[in-house]
């Protein structure tokens, strides 16, 4: 079986594609007249308070990863896919995704709306922008830090230790030269000095809370208690101290609006939040999956990186929070990073190599072992490359039968949903299946314990290393009796350890926690590991060396 080229990049398809009026995919997706505020004529925001009240509560399918690598793995591009497939089978089918960072698009991806013939409209518009929600969380978190330096300048009542101001700013771009700044220089007039930073949008408090509050009032309250600092008595300060959470809703009020738009095939899809997996807890926001929910039979939705990250964030904090359970499970595999995860270079994936295939599999298994572990039975989807050979295919497919792992292969991003229906076949028998779904973890639990329950079970290491640093954070997080929040772990992507460089399935190894940041506003604990950054760098390369507009103001260079 073998896949064509196309000669079209993504965008090209994209551009290529007959869209339908959002007023259309409104229609069909049951969603009333009153209740869509366009933005164009392929783009809406969706105000949820006037959609028709419905007890109906569709099904969930996370769609997950095995450990991401520079091979690639076409997990959003199975997610639209998989839609597109359920769709053409008569299911009512919604999806629910992220919105694309500036940062990883002019960075290393060039664009995340999927790809090929599996792709959500209009791609360019979605990459670049979008309808201005992460804008909207970027002014929000730069107006509280404007508001706290004021608070500073003019006389400091709360008596805030400058030295202990943990909120940062946050910037829409991977830019390393803000990670550490010097503000308020020039005299008593540029207001008070001290040591400031930058992170990226994505990594903000606002998103994280944006992305789990269930109305205006929980964003509103959400806010309000975001620890921004200590005072010089070592006493918690929050955004209720201030008073700012009034203005901070209202700046986030119309961000707040889910966003609607569809696939090449005319699935509707709601898109909005995004926070990453690796330094935040990487799902779309919890209002976009339960309007979703609402609407649809079934609702397909992704999380960010490989199981280890942006699936066990959603079930041991956003499906906690959300009040549901994710009803199947597909982990997105290819041969490329099996490849790569049995120890092949890049620049040698091309070449047939079954026993690396073979060697990489445990990488696979740890996933599924994951998955299962959270009472859910997942299947895999092997999305298919030209490079593919025959015998490597052949030895995964004997592996699952081998393992009882259901799989299927998908050719999404050359046939669209056509290219999905083996896979959604699979995925109607598992929703037609109970499962056991339950945390890995009781939240009661000491700190410690849950973050060792989630290396052991999900990582598969020994436990797990606390800095001096970390200790302090623990025992200030005891003391303020913050220690009943889930862990979110800031970890690298690309490896079970914090080490980005040990793929496959490593054995034997700790995590070493170097700091914990208290998200009262979100409702976790932040878990920093290894080397992860909250504000990325830009590779050598960005892919914005290769974007461009034409003579007729088109975009060119987004994939």
């Amino acid at each position: 079986m073998t896949k064509k080229v196309s000669p079209l990049t993504d965008l090209q398809i994209a551009s290529q594609a007959t869209m339908k009026s959002i007023w259309t995919i409104a229609k069909e997706a049951g969603i009333p007249e009153e209740a869509v505020e366009p933005y164009g004529r392929f783009k809406a925001k969706i105000d949820v308070t006037k959609l028709a009240e419905s007890s109906k509560d569709g099904k969930v399918v996370l769609v997950t990863a095995i450990s991401p690598t520079p091979a690639g793995e076409g997990k959003s591009t199975v997610t639209v896919g998989l839609a597109d497939a359920l769709s053409k089978l008569g299911e009512k089918t919604m999806i629910a995704l992220r919105e694309p960072s500036l940062g990883p698009v002019m960075g290393m991806k060039g664009g995340a709306t999927g790809g090929g013939y599996a792709q959500v409209l209009p791609m360019e518009e979605i990459n670049l922008h979008f309808n201005g929600d992460i804008h909207a969380i970027t002014t929000a978190n730069n107006a509280l830090s404007a508001l706290i330096d004021n608070h500073l300048h003019h006389g400091n009542v709360l008596r805030i230790d400058p030295r202990r101001i943990t909120w940062k700013r946050v910037l829409d771009m991977n830019d390393r030269a803000l990670r550490n700044i010097t503000i308020g220089l020039g005299g008593p007039t540029q207001g008070v000095p001290r040591e400031d930073g930058f992170d990226i949008t994505v990594a903000s408090e606002v998103m994280a809370i944006f992305c789990l509050a269930t109305s205006l009032q929980d964003l509103k309250e959400r806010l309000a208690r975001i620890v921004i600092g200590y005072t010089y008595d070592k006493e918690a300060v929050t955004v209720r101290d201030l008073g700012v959470q009034g203005a901070l809703v209202l700046l986030l009020k119309e961000a707040f609006k889910p966003n609607l738009v569809q696939t090449i095939e005319g699935t509707p899809a709601l898109i909005h939040g995004g926070p990453f997996a690796n330094i935040a807890h990487g799902c779309n926001s919890l209002i976009a999956t339960n309007t979703a929910r609402k609407l649809a039979d079934i609702v397909v939705t992704e999380a960010g990186f490989g199981a280890d990250l942006g699936a066990e964030k959603f079930m041991n904090i956003k499906a906690r929070q959300g009040g549901f359970s994710p009803d199947a499970v597909v982990i997105v595999a290819t041969v490329r990073a099996l490849k790569m995860h049995g120890g092949v270079p890049k620049n040698q994936l091309a070449e047939e190599n079954v026993q690396a295939v073979t060697d990489g599999l445990v990488n696979l298994a740890k996933h599924i072992d994951t998955i299962r572990a959270f009472g859910v039975q997942p299947v895999v989807a092997l999305n298919k490359f030209i490079t593919d050979t025959g015998a490597e295919l052949e030895v995964i497919f004997e592996w699952c039968e081998e393992n009882e792992i259901r799989v299927a292969l998908t050719d999404v991003w050359e046939r669209g949903g056509d290219g999905g229906i083996a896979l959604a076949q699979e995925v109607l028998k598992l929703l037609d299946e109970p499962n056991n779904f339950a945390p890995l973890y009781d939240v009661e639990q000491p700190v410690s314990d849950k973050i060792t329950a989630i290396v052991q079970k999900v990582y598969g290491g020994l436990g797990v290393v606390f800095t001096e640093q970390a200790l302090k954070d623990l025992k200030n997080i005891e003391n303020n009796g913050w220690g009943i929040l889930p862990i979110c772990m800031a970890k690298t992507q690309y490896s079970f350890s914090d080490d980005p460089k040990i793929l496959g399935r490593p054995e034997g190894f700790t995590i070493t926690v170097r700091k914990i940041i208290p998200k009262l506003g979100a409702g976790f604990l932040v878990c920093l590991t290894g080397d992860i950054m909250t504000m990325p760098g830009l590779p050598k390369t960005p892919a914005a060396l290769q974007m461009d507009i034409d003579l007729q103001g088109n975009a060119v260079g987004l994939m």
